[in-house]
């Protein structure tokens, strides 16, 4: 099975990861590995410094038994996937109508200030990409800007940069409600 790993001009699948594509090859039948695409592209994105290059495409096509195009396509359908190099820090600002209504435009405009990158582009640094989202599915606690793996939800201007600079400065943000609210649950808009 390693022969599967060994491909692709410059992207090959490190020993740790071929092992968590076995895992994932495990819960398929043999002629059913097509099925572990969106699994095997989020492992190729994370080993590839957060995107998806034409070698790192082309191994998982190699490893799942189709074309490049058909994983490509994929890849493109999805935002969680990038098919250019992206910063190492990517915020993604959901840009549906609840995040809307609740100010998502205003504290876009000030990541960006705060960033002097617009979106769709990537901060000099290299550490910030900003890109927008259709949904993070986050809707009740709006407006809602997702970093990396993170949900930060119930935003204002000043939240969103302060996450920012506690990234930029190697700390954790806290994730999850700036209102303090748990889960999905009613809050008052006095807290």
């Amino acid at each position: 099975m390693s022969a599967i790993f060994e491909n692709s001009q410059n992207f090959t699948f490190s020993e740790e990861n071929q092992e968590k594509i076995r895992k994932i090859f495990n819960k398929y039948p043999e002629n059913k590995k097509q099925s572990g695409m969106l699994p095997i592209l989020d492992i190729a994105q994370r080993q590839n410094n957060g995107w998806l290059s034409d070698s790192a495409l082309q191994a998982v096509a190699d490893i799942i038994n189709v074309p490049k195009l058909s994983v490509k396509s994929i890849a493109s359908f999805y935002t969680m996937y990038h098919l250019k190099p992206v910063g190492k820090n990517v915020i993604e600002i959901c840009k549906t109508l609840s995040c809307k209504l609740r100010g998502i435009d205003k504290i876009q405009n000030a990541i960006e200030n705060h960033l002097k990158t617009k979106i769709g582009e990537t901060s000099e640094d290299l550490q910030f990409t900003i890109l927008p989202c259709e949904c993070l599915g986050a809707c009740v606690n709006a407006p809602v800007i997702k970093i990396n793996d993170d949900y930060y939800e119930d935003l204002s201007e000043q939240n969103a940069i302060d996450i920012i600079d506690k990234i930029k400065n190697g700390s954790k943000p806290k994730i999850g409600s700036y209102k303090d609210r748990v889960s999905s649950e009613p809050v008052s808009e006095n807290k």
